[in-house]
């Protein structure tokens, strides 16, 4: 590894454990605040690598780091000694539509770094009205109850709104993700509508998102849709931190997130299926990187991100993890990918690919 590779990976690692504190917020700037993640988020761009720093957590206003903005140009600072200029995502023109009902494109879907486009289908979730029951670091109903969203987004919806972000702004692939509805499918119908409709409407990768249908025909039915590449997250990686952090979705067990992968990837092919783990929520070094190389040999790619604390949530307080415990895990699992011939490049679409959200990508270049 050069020099040059270590210091934007010691950088990115840091900005997305510390978070940044803005002293000069735009109103141009896109920023996401609440709700499904990532939220409490601003995009930036830092020596070509697009990141999604925390802003507005407990973390981001302690921060070493600052970013300030002046006219067209920003730049990023450490204890206010400026070291970086950076490039700030805006917002983008297809914000400023509505439909013929009067809703916002903006609360249909939102632009995730620079160039992704992000929709919850259903803003509702069976398990986050239930405490006892709901993953402790879910935001997913805050943007419904500040209306910034609307619960469900119709197939109509989505496909014109996406036709608008390419048109207009540029995308290049779209995630749909959605909060668990009661049916045993776990959300895959609604993804399957959706996904028809978008592409019939406009030729964009799709990723879509769900927790493992009770039936795997349904992974099958997705990718007929026009789904490209599909995320079944299991968020932690050990029984104990999942029955602790997230007692609902914890019955679902990590034996069957496997079985689920095993099935995905039959159908969406070796490094088009990904799960996202979350780092910092109690979970080992060790155990995020065993479980990896399971996925890996799987063809999963494990997309491993520091865990962000949302306000409003009960994880609120919970610390974010430091740059150097993300390095220990990020450093050899950037050269398990490479050994298992999975690359983010390579994803069609969705978390993975954008990789705004960890600085895994920069690990598994540098040793490319």
């Amino acid at each position: 590894m050069s020099d040059a590779s270590l210091s934007r990976q010691q950088l990115i690692t840091e900005l997305l454990t510390q978070g940044v504190k803005v002293i000069n917020p735009s109103a141009q700037h896109v920023s996401r605040h609440g709700g499904a993640g990532p939220s409490d988020h601003q995009a930036v761009t830092v020596d070509g690598v697009t990141v999604m720093v925390p802003i507005y957590t407990q973390s981001a206003h302690r921060s070493p780091w600052q970013m300030e903005h002046n006219g067209e140009h920003s730049r990023l600072l450490k204890n206010a000694i400026p070291v970086r200029e950076i490039s700030v995502a805006q917002r983008p023109r297809f914000y400023d539509l509505h439909t013929a009902d009067g809703i916002p494109y903006s609360h249909i879907a939102t632009l995730h770094g620079t160039d992704v486009l992000a929709t919850t289908v259903l803003q509702t979730c069976i398990r986050y009205e239930n405490r006892v029951k709901a993953c402790q670091f879910c935001a997913i109903g805050q943007s419904l109850a500040a209306g910034r969203t609307i619960e469900r987004k119709t197939p109509q919806q989505l496909a014109e709104v996406a036709k608008a972000a390419v048109e207009l702004d540029g995308v290049k692939h779209m995630v749909l993700t959605t909060g668990t509805p009661s049916g045993s499918d776990r959300g895959a119908r609604l993804l399957v509508e959706s996904a028809r409709a978008i592409k019939a409407a406009v030729d964009l990768p799709l990723q879509g998102q769900c927790e493992p249908p009770g039936d795997a025909v349904w992974f099958q039915r997705m990718k007929e849709a026009g789904i490209d590449a599909l995320g079944m997250h299991l968020e932690a990686v050990t029984p104990e931190v999942r029955a602790r952090i997230m007692p609902g979705k914890a019955q679902v067990t990590v034996d069957q997130y496997l079985t689920a992968f095993a099935d995905a990837v039959a159908v969406f092919g070796r490094g088009q299926v990904s799960t996202y783990i979350l780092a910092g929520l109690g979970d080992t070094p060790e155990a995020i990187l065993s479980l990896s190389q399971t996925l890996i040999d799987l063809g999963v790619y494990p997309f491993v991100v520091p865990f962000v604390p949302i306000s409003g949530t009960p994880l609120a307080q919970h610390p974010a993890p430091d740059a150097a415990f993300m390095a220990s895990i990020l450093q050899p699992l950037g050269a398990m990918l490479h050994v298992g011939a999975l690359r983010s490049s390579e994803i069609k679409a969705g978390c993975g690919r954008c990789g705004a959200c960890s600085s895994l990508s920069s690990f598994e270049q540098a040793i490319a």
